[in-house]
């Protein structure tokens, strides 16, 4: 899993509320078990037209968003049913940051397992950010893990609360397989004891 750190980018706005994993990518798209190329089907139901055209007014198809890396959003991110190709298609396009007043439990922890940063903010501030990121391509948002703050393109900063253990894992890249991968000497250790124990088994 990449590593966040530091990120600076174009954030795009999408204030809708309730925006479940449906819309974030329908369910005839949860075929594939690969994490790749699901980002071109990202909001499709919001992006394309039934003639698989794009919507000229959807945010991440006008010029200012198509390169977004943060998506300031409403209230209810990621809510609906579960489905992890829901965060695949987000970082499929390229999204790492996801902002909003809440998100649904298993997005949200789904998010920390693949390498996505949500974070939760009292409304005040998702509607600076809302605001900012209305600029367009020419306003770039810092999220820092490490100080766990985001800052506007005017300098703005607002601080979140992380969870230390998800903290870690994102700083360090580290997914379920890499967590136990940590352990690796351990595990090697004890193989090691438990063959010479039981040379039978």
């Amino acid at each position: 899993m990449e590593k966040f750190t530091t990120l600076t980018g174009i954030a795009a706005p999408m204030p809708l509320v309730n925006i479940d994993t449906d819309m974030i990518i329908p369910k005839q798209f949860l075929k594939t078990i690969k994490r790749s190329g699901l980002g071109k089907n990202l909001f499709d139901e919001m992006r394309y037209d039934a003639d698989g055209n794009e919507i000229p007014d959807f945010v991440l198809n006008r010029p200012a968003w198509r390169e977004a890396q943060i998506l300031v959003a409403g209230d209810n991110f990621g809510c609906g049913s579960s489905r992890e190709h829901a965060p695949w298609a987000l970082l499929d396009f390229g999204i790492r940051c996801v902002i909003s007043t809440s998100f649904a439990d298993i997005f949200y922890n789904n998010c920390f397992k693949n390498g996505i940063l949500p974070i939760v903010l009292p409304r005040e501030q998702v509607e600076i950010l809302m605001a900012d990121a209305q600029k367009g391509a020419n306003a770039r948002m810092t999220v820092d893990l490490e100080a766990q703050t985001v800052t506007t393109s005017d300098g703005q900063s607002f601080h979140f609360e992380v969870d230390p253990f998800r903290k870690h894992c994102l700083l360090n890249g580290l997914d379920d397989i890499g967590l136990t991968l940590e352990k690796a000497p351990a595990i090697d250790r004890f193989e090691r004891a438990a063959a010479q124990a039981r040379p039978w088994v």
